[in-house]
């Protein structure tokens, strides 16, 4: 196998070339044994294509992505694992995170860590991205600068966490933490897409079964009850021209769907539409209390994250705010940074927000009262990431019967009425024989 790369040698100058190896391991043995540390690598693909004897070669090699994923399916067949790629997900931190923790703990370079990880990960979005990090490194950058500059890959919390590590000296004492962080946020993300997934996948076999209804069953009923001229009742009438417009008018109907949808994503840009978004979603029932637990157990957890390894409070505050999937507490936590940044108590400042229960702003207050505030956040984390596990089962078990209940209320009101005029053409038959 053929591996193009790109790379940078000891005095930083840039290479690239073709390097010739089994696989990617033993690619990135062969340009360290010369000097080289790459950036890029990735495997060339070649096709012949024959006509006849004269026929010319032409080599054919695929897009980088496609490339990527192509070549993890012979190791797949072979590991039983398939190969992944996209984008870098709080599991794949995690992970990143530990082993990186392990190996520094071990007395391993950092650089020389990293590089490791980047051949072993099974992500190829992070195997690249760290590649790229490995070649700055190796330019005299330090970690956390090589991650401050691929943000789409490590949020700033990590890039923090890894810069205090630096400066303390305990590296992996923090690359420790960050893992537990992330390994929380993953599983606590996953109770709560696991409590929504069962409501969503109802709500689109209903819609699907609304419009195969509407667009198959509904119009063959509407000739017959033309031909009668029977009077029909208003739900009829009502399903009859909804029917009409999903026949007729159908694309009238996805450009509505595709146009409410790119609205959206783009008012999603505006933090004001951002606010009433969330502010809507922390008023729906039981909605509103997983969206605001699963809010302050991300919240707890990341600011005692950064406590803990010695992140200024303004900073973790910035940090906190920007790791908070909600609007509402994001801009609760800013509003609380500026009166500490004045000198005022963190606990005194949020409990003048009316977004933070009053368990966060007095287990702060403990925290801050005893010098444990780290300690203290950690409980609250816990305590919340258990409310929204609870929750979001005993969601899951309200929701399955309640939107079984609508989908045969959807259904059964589209056949009623239908069915109805039929009994009105039955009688109308009747008294004419």
């Amino acid at each position: 196998m053929e591996f193009r790369y790109k790379a940078v040698d000891a005095r930083g100058k840039r290479r690239r070339g073709r390097v010739a190896a089994e696989d990617r391991r033993e690619a990135l043995r062969k340009l360290r044994e010369s000097g080289l540390y790459a950036t890029e690598l990735a495997a060339t693909a070649e096709k012949a294509v024959r006509a006849g004897e004269d026929a010319p070669r032409w080599r054919v090699s695929a897009p980088a992505g496609l490339r990527a994923r192509l070549e993890g399916w012979p190791r797949a067949l072979t590991t039983g694992r398939l190969p992944t790629g996209g984008s870098v997900t709080a599991k794949d931190l995690a992970v990143f995170s530990r082993q990186l923790a392990t190996l520094v703990r071990a007395g391993v370079g950092v650089a020389s860590a990293v590089e490791v990880l980047a051949a072993e990960t099974e992500n190829r979005r992070l195997a690249a991205v760290l590649l790229e990090v490995v070649g700055e490194m190796h330019t005299g950058h330090q970690l956390s600068a090589a991650l401050a500059a691929r943000t789409r890959a490590f949020p700033p919390l990590l890039t923090n966490l890894v810069r205090a590590g630096e400066a303390s000296g305990s590296l992996d004492e923090v690359l420790e933490r960050a893992a537990v962080h992330f390994e929380k946020q993953h599983y606590t993300r996953e109770k709560v897409k696991s409590a929504l997934a069962y409501p969503v996948l109802v709500s689109l076999v209903a819609v699907l079964v609304t419009v195969f209804l509407l667009v198959k069953v509904v119009p063959t009923f509407v000739a017959l009850f033309r031909n009668y001229n029977a009077p029909l009742p208003l739900p009829t009438r009502v399903v009859m021209d909804v029917s009409s417009v999903f026949v007729h008018a159908w694309f009238l109907v996805l450009a509505a769907a595709v146009l409410l949808y790119a609205g959206y994503r783009v008012a999603l840009r505006h933090e004001r539409f951002r606010l009433m978004r969330d502010r809507l979603r922390l008023r729906v029932p039981v909605f509103g209390q997983l969206a605001l637990k699963s809010a302050m157990a991300t919240m707890a957890r990341t600011m005692g994250t950064l406590f803990a390894s010695g992140v200024p409070v303004l900073q973790c505050l910035d940090l906190t705010a920007s790791a908070v999937d909600n609007a509402v507490v994001a801009q609760g936590l800013l509003h609380a940074r500026e009166g500490i940044a004045m000198g005022q108590p963190m606990s005194q400042r949020l409990a003048g927000e009316p977004v933070f229960p009053p368990l966060v702003t007095h287990m702060i207050r403990v925290g801050e009262e005893t010098g444990n505030l780290d300690l203290m956040l950690g409980k609250v984390a816990d305590f919340y990431e258990a409310e929204t596990e609870a929750l979001a089962d005993r969601l899951k078990a309200l929701l399955e019967p309640m939107l079984v209940l609508v989908l045969a209320v959807i259904v059964g009101t589209i056949v009623l009425s239908v069915i109805a005029p039929m009994f009105a053409i039955y009688q109308q038959i009747g008294s004419l024989g």
